[in-house]
């Protein structure tokens, strides 16, 4: 619908008919120069002219008191979530990571790509929320910083390889990385999850020391323990069962949780890993009470230019007349 935002504006549409009627001022000590037939260039016809022509004079300053009271269309509401998460997940990246136990559609595939594709829907529901990405390895990196923009999240995550942060694996250092970020931030809604196939082997901080730090900033911890526990493997005298998931530490992940009040899940599977990544959608759910907004889009611009067009003509008129 059409709005103007300063409708009282238009009380000075008299002013320039008040500024006409007031008494001149006499100016004795400016010399002047009297021409009585000024007077008759106002009789006959130049007169009948300029009576004329008066809605001209007016017209412009109609539409430029329409211009200052800033007219707007104001569109059909939208609906935005009231209140959104600062959700940062770190992924390891160490060269644990590239145990292929997992499978997408039959297939066998590495942890790193599996957690790809399950982390990488979630991230894409995750509306509302601003969502960081951190990847960790013998160091932890911030790859994206807390943002709405999901697909370039995504993207960032896609992108990343086994190895490219060290073969070690830094969970406290990937912890303390996001307590960092969390203090830069107002939100006190902030949850980090944090995956990982293995122990902490690497890094200047403790996980559990760091887990502290993180309950002081009120950041919530998540943690995932990813890996199957049972694998075949060929050999000479022909197959045995392993367990690739022997270096994975899940009493430190518990505890890590537990000191935030967080919780800890284990994903022995792709299929395991996307219902975690569902209980965390219901542990963590999108916002759903609405706030209304109207985009309002100015229209000054228009009387304006009408205004000046008008006023260009005005003169062109008593030019040529």
């Amino acid at each position: 619908m059409f709005n103007l935002y300063w409708p009282w504006i238009f009380g000075l549409l008299p002013l320039p008919l008040l500024i006409r009627l007031l008494p001149r001022v006499r100016q004795a000590s400016i010399t002047t120069i009297k021409a009585p037939f000024l007077d008759d260039l106002f009789t006959g016809n130049h007169r009948q002219r300029r009576q004329n022509a008066s809605w001209m004079n007016w017209l412009p300053w109609l539409l430029l008191l329409l211009a200052v009271s800033r007219p707007q269309w104001i569109g059909e509401p939208v609906a935005l979530p009231i209140e959104g998460r600062d959700l940062m997940l770190a992924i390891d990246i160490s060269g644990s990571m590239e145990q292929k136990d997992m499978q997408i559609n039959g297939q066998a595939v590495d942890r790193l790509t599996a957690v790809k594709k399950v982390a990488g829907d979630f991230i894409e529901r995750r509306t509302g929320d601003r969502i960081g990405l951190i990847l960790f390895g013998e160091n932890a990196y911030l790859q994206a910083p807390l943002t709405f923009d999901r697909k370039t999240v995504k993207a960032l995550l896609y992108e990343a390889a086994i190895g490219l942060a060290g073969k070690s694996t830094a969970i406290g250092d990937s912890i303390g990385l996001a307590v960092k970020k969390a203090r830069e931030t107002e939100n006190n809604n902030r949850i980090l999850i944090v995956l990982t196939d293995g122990q902490n082997t690497a890094g200047a901080i403790e996980p559990l020391k760091a887990a502290e730090l993180a309950r002081a900033e009120d950041l919530k911890i998540y943690t995932i323990g990813v890996g199957a526990d049972e694998l075949l493997v060929n050999n000479f005298f022909g197959q045995r069962r392993i367990n690739p998931s022997s270096d994975l530490d899940e009493a430190s992940l518990r505890r890590i949780a537990a000191i935030t009040e967080g919780k800890y899940f284990r994903a022995r599977d792709t299929s395991e890993l996307e219902q975690i990544y569902a209980i965390l959608d219901e542990l963590e759910p999108l916002a759903e009470e609405e706030q209304f907004y109207r985009p309002t889009d100015e229209l000054y611009y228009w009387p304006l230019l009408a205004a000046l067009v008008t006023m260009l003509l005005t003169l062109y008129w008593r030019r040529w007349q």
